[in-house]
């Protein structure tokens, strides 16, 4: 490292209601996934953090569940805190909405900013904006309805985009020594990291079918040394779902959609972890939980 350079470190979240591609957005910033992205809304459910660390500076990303406005259960309510958590002190708020598009959802995100840290608009998905044109005008009146630090149109899945991106927030990190290892990606453990892919493979394999509500307990997350590679992991997983008719959508015929969900998972995690990874997954039915505050707590959600 170049000790002539002084170091530069902050706190950056990444806020935006749910589906506006918050979670591709941090992979792509820290350049590994370590943020789970399915199309259904609430993927992201915990405060995760990403560290991305170019020259003098480190930039520490805050990514957070999408602000929920439609339904209040305890699930919720606990993911909404964890958004108001993120935002109260860091140094600068990208506020992620789809290129093109803003409506009430959008601005209740916006309500909740102070106003004391700059925020930045990243209009995302410009890869999805057929008339460009229309495009202008529409960021030109985002820039008078708020005062925006920069208005950026981008696609998170434009490497350019995510360096220029980079170079702006460069600007707004103070000067201080760095809070992370050169080569850390995130705070989060292996075993939080395990469930999170498991639960993204959930998702992505049940469709629209399965109530976000379903959720993975981790109930085991064993290293042992292996005899042919240098590091093996056995861990055992329940999906925890609210109604039998949920589980036997997960298990699916013959047990074929579990068998699907186990071998996505645990392709991902060998790749993630650098290990042989034994997976046993189990599907339990807990009504309500999403409802049950003391449920969520234990379920890991703060």
């Amino acid at each position: 490292m170049n000790n002539e350079l002084v170091q530069r470190c902050g706190l950056i979240a990444i806020v935006g209601k749910p589906n506006v591609g918050k979670s591709t957005l941090l992979n792509a910033l820290v350049g590994q996934k370590i943020s789970i992205t399915s199309r259904k809304a609430q993927t992201t459910r915990h405060r995760i953090i990403g560290i991305r660390t170019v020259n003098e500076a480190q930039f520490i990303f805050v990514d957070t569940p999408g602000f929920q406005t439609r339904h209040s259960n305890a699930l919720n309510r606990s993911l909404n805190k964890t958004v108001l958590g993120a935002v109260s002190d860091v140094d600068l708020v990208l506020f992620v909405v789809q290129a093109g598009s803003y409506n009430s959802a959008d601005d209740k995100v916006l309500d909740l900013l102070s106003g004391q840290v700059p925020v930045v608009l990243l209009a995302n998905k410009l890869d999805q904006v057929h008339r460009r044109a229309e495009l202008a005008p529409w960021m030109q009146d985002m820039g008078c309805n708020y005062n925006f630090a920069e208005l950026i149109p981008m696609s998170a899945k434009n490497s350019k985009d995510i360096e220029r991106l980079l170079t702006l927030c460069k600007n707004y990190l103070p000067e201080q020594p760095w809070w992370y290892g050169q080569d850390e990606l995130t705070d989060k453990s292996e075993k939080f990291l395990a469930a999170e892919i498991i639960r993204e493979k959930l998702f992505r394999l049940t469709g629209d079918e399965l109530p976000y509500t379903s959720t993975i307990v981790i109930d085991k997350f064993e290293e042992e040394k292996g005899r042919t590679v240098s590091r093996m992991v056995r861990i055992a997983a329940t999906l925890v779902v609210e109604r039998d008719g949920h589980k036997a959508m997960v298990i699916g015929e013959g047990g074929e959609r579990l068998k699907r969900i186990g071998t996505e998972a645990r392709q991902e995690l060998e790749k993630l972890m650098d290990a042989k990874v034994f997976l046993e997954l189990w599907v339990k039915v807990r009504s309500g939980w999403a409802d049950d505050e003391a449920r969520v707590r234990s379920f890991g959600y703060e």
